[in-house]
């Protein structure tokens, strides 16, 4: 068993809002992220998304809907939702890239 400390994953990336893929849980993907401040135009995924801040804030639009996202908070983007993130978004994310079922 692994023992990831996320934080310091996340402080190690070398670009913000590039996640890194910390591993599988059954076909889930587990990434991380670091957020700084910037706000990020709109994407569609064809898989959902449960956003975990782990610490910070991530300010979020999901399909037009303002979200406020504190640490210890999640949020499900589901697969094929126009989401973009807000200007003021900092901190650590995880996301789980869960794709939808058939």
């Amino acid at each position: 068993m692994n023992v990831v400390n996320v934080n310091e994953r996340a402080a190690q990336l070398p670009d913000a809002w590039r996640s890194q893929v910390l591993g599988l849980v059954g076909t889930a993907a587990v990434k991380v992220l670091r957020m700084d401040g910037r706000e990020l135009e709109g994407e569609v995924h064809g898989t959902a998304e449960v956003l975990f801040v782990v610490d910070g804030l991530l300010e979020l639009d999901v399909e037009g809907e303002e979200l406020t996202v504190t640490a210890g908070e999640l949020s499900r983007v589901p697969a094929g939702a126009r989401h973009a993130v807000r200007a003021g978004s900092r901190g650590t994310l995880l996301i789980v890239e869960v794709p939808e079922e058939v």
